[in-house]
């Protein structure tokens, strides 16, 4: 064979394999960020599954990230805003051998973690790049819980807006996604436990970005919490199902099948969310029939049933009782801890409310209202409403803001409340009756 005609023929070849190499690489489609309270994270959507290594470099600061058999798509590198993160900003490059290189120029060393996660619940694959924050986690604040009954601590309240970054929950008519209806919901809920005497609230998600199910619970635990609230809303293929619910853990099987079918979706978050397969749940399945767990599931139920009563007056309930199912963000055994269901946001009415700030107003009212009732009546011993229902203290009289919803009369408000149609017409300044829809009257304290 000529030389001229072995050369084209390796050429060929050459081409031939280059062509293969790059129909099988995977496309970056997008590149994302998350700025969360311990760490940023750094996400890529993929075509395909990949293969990567993550390298450190120092004089200059940087974090490689080698990508096999990668390519990357129209993506706009320059216009993602790092803010906030030791990020300062991201190039890349491609390599001959088929990688794609995408570096990190850092203001500072720092320690990363990365894992891929596949295609899940309607996501891509991805790639999750996590560049951890040095100082550790300082969001939440310790509360030492004194034995001495004259301290009087405050009763520490920790709400988890369920979902936020790269999980956005359940997704209603108009793109209306969960993950931000429950976060509105918990900071009007955080905004009614810190209007009252003897609260502390600890925020488990405090914008947008995803928390691992296991940390919610870790955070509520450190922050010594005496009880947990989960909110979110429901979904499911038929646009006709709707009401809000209430769900406590099980120690053995789930109470119904929509309860194990929730659970199931809900402890499937962290695929979503991005979580590494290596971060294992450390509860032992031991711990739910240890004596504590049981005392802990009869709080859980209590304030469970007590709240179902008060979301029966602004909502139809989907079930009037209080199920159970192995819901992993539950599994604390010192802490009482619910999940809410405000309704379901594939339900287009219900979707309609939910959205709307009068709605999730009157949800996490509802909510408050069934927790604070329950803790006027069981107090911790050492807590401050302890102290009230010993005689040791007095309550102070503090009116309730309360928002007019479609259907409310006055007199049926002052019914709800156990006050009279006077008192109540008396305290807001009003001459008649006539109320409308979003408007804020104040009921009198008892």
């Amino acid at each position: 064979m000529k030389p001229s005609k072995l050369l084209a023929l390796v050429l060929a070849q050459c081409c031939l394999l280059l062509f293969t190499a790059l129909a099988q690489a995977a496309e970056v489609r997008d590149v994302r960020f998350w700025r969360a309270p311990d760490h940023s994270r750094v996400v890529f959507d993929l075509s395909g599954p990949v293969q990567h290594e993550v390298i450190s470099l120092s004089n200059p600061d940087r974090l490689v990230v080698d990508i096999s058999q990668a390519s990357l798509g129209s993506v706009d590198t320059a216009a993602l805003n790092f803010e906030g993160s030791p990020i300062q900003k991201l190039r890349y490059a491609s390599k001959p051998d088929g990688r794609l290189r995408m570096v990190f120029d850092l203001s500072a060393s720092v320690q990363a973690r990365s894992f891929f996660l596949a295609a899940n619940a309607g996501l891509h694959d991805r790639l999750v790049i996590d560049f951890l924050d040095r100082e550790g986690e300082t969001e939440i604040e310790r509360v030492v819980k004194s034995v001495d009954s004259s301290a009087r601590r405050d009763v520490v309240i920790a709400i988890d807006a369920g979902h936020g970054g790269e999980d956005p929950g359940a997704i209603g008519p108009g793109r209306l996604r969960e993950k931000d209806v429950v976060l509105q919901i918990a900071n009007k809920l955080k905004a009614k436990f810190e209007a009252k005497k003897g609260y502390q609230v600890v925020m488990i998600r405090k914008s947008d970005y995803y928390v691992g199910l296991a940390k919610r619970r870790d955070l509520a635990r450190k922050a010594q919490a005496d009880f947990f609230v989960s909110i979110h809303a429901d979904a499911f293929t038929s646009p006709q199902a709707n009401g809000s619910s209430v769900y406590a853990l099980s120690k053995s099987g789930a109470t119904s099948a929509t309860a194990r079918i929730l659970a199931k979706r809900e402890n499937e978050s962290d695929l979503v969310g991005g979580v590494s397969l290596s971060d294992k749940d450390h509860v032992l399945a031991g711990v739910l029939t240890d004596l504590s767990m049981t005392a802990t599931l009869d709080a859980s139920l209590s304030v469970g049933a007590e709240m179902l009563g008060e979301m029966g007056k602004i909502s139809r309930l989907h079930s009037r009782r209080v199920e159970q199912a192995g819901f992993a963000v539950l599994k604390s055994p010192d802490i009482p801890s619910l999940l809410v269901e405000t309704g379901f946001i594939s339900n287009p009415t219900e979707a309609s409310r939910l959205k709307t700030a009068n709605y999730q107003y009157k949800m996490a009212q509802a909510i408050y209202h069934g927790i604070d009732r329950y803790f006027r009546d069981s107090p911790p011993p050492d807590t401050y409403f302890a102290a009230v229902k010993r005689g040791e203290v007095s309550a102070p009289a503090v009116p309730e803001d309360y928002i007019i919803a479609r259907g409310d009369t006055l007199s049926g408000i002052a019914q709800r409340y156990k006050i009279s149609l006077g008192e109540l017409l008396r305290h807001n300044q009003m001459s008649n009756t006539q109320i409308r829809v979003g408007q804020k009257i104040q009921i009198p304290a008892s």
